[in-house]
């Protein structure tokens, strides 16, 4: 590969990379002829097609078990997309024409999955990134990821694309009294249903998207949910309010 014969050229003539090499000597190093992507969710795996459209090659990782982790592994059960399909779909391939406007949690996977099959993209699954460096000396990316057996890989490649989305990791802002509270604290990401929230009290922080539906799932699951904002909010009428006994709390900004 043209990459692998530019890396040995430079190594040659390179002590430091050299040195680093031996340092090294645990990992396995694999050479990636194109770009290397991180993460398989839909903008990797768009990211990936788009590159195999052009005869582009690229190696995918992935963290999780699964394409789209955060959709299979991180979501509520009564999720579907917030915008009409037309909006949501990757390039290169549209969403089935029998599928509704706003497509549920599991057609939308259904769908990814059968755009990872169409273009053929096999991410490596398991393989968490801990490093990414650039060697300015070599002019490439020296990626290091570790699976869930223990052993690492350095992946060496001329273009890195991040692609772990905005909400990999869940944001828990820490409040008052939190440690003295005697109930259950958890953030949405581990929300999946409100049938175990039947008949009980619940204190949902934030109006966003997940804020909004995880009440009217609790409130379909007969629990009885108030929601705190910090300022004022106008994402529903007040007929609506009513109709599902959603409570809002509004709190100074200074307070949140």
């Amino acid at each position: 590969m043209d990459c692998l014969r530019e890396i040995q050229g430079k190594q040659a003539h390179d002590p430091i990379f050299i040195e680093k090499m031996n340092t090294s000597a645990s990992w396995r190093c694999i050479c990636v002829p194109g770009p290397l992507i991180v993460g398989a969710g839909p903008s990797g795996l768009a990211t990936a097609a788009c590159l195999k459209e052009k005869g582009v090659p690229s190696v995918v990782l992935e963290r999780s078990n699964c394409i789209a982790s955060l959709w299979q592994l991180k979501t509520y059960d009564r999720l579907r997309l917030h915008l009409p399909k037309q909006f949501c779909e990757l390039p290169l391939m549209g969403f089935p024409t029998d599928f509704p406007t706003y497509p549920i949690k599991q057609q939308f996977v259904d769908y990814l999955e059968a755009y990872a099959r169409e273009f053929d993209i096999k991410p490596r699954f398991n393989e968490t990134v801990s490093q990414a460096e650039y060697d300015a000396t070599l002019g490439f990316w020296r990626v290091k990821s570790v699976g869930v057996n223990g052993k690492g890989t350095e992946y060496v490649c001329r273009w890195l694309v991040v692609a772990t989305g905005e909400n990999a990791e869940a944001v828990m802002p820490e409040m008052e009294g939190m440690g003295e509270f005697g109930g259950d604290i958890r953030h949405t990401s581990l929300y999946k249903s409100g049938e175990e929230f039947r008949g009980k009290r619940v204190l949902v922080v934030g109006c966003g998207n997940s804020g909004m539906e995880v009440c009217l799932d609790l409130c379909n699951h007969n629990a009885r949910p108030s929601l705190v904002v910090r300022d004022t909010v106008s994402t529903a009428s007040p007929s609506l309010s009513l109709f599902f006994d959603i409570k809002f709390l509004l709190f100074p900004t200074k307070h949140i």
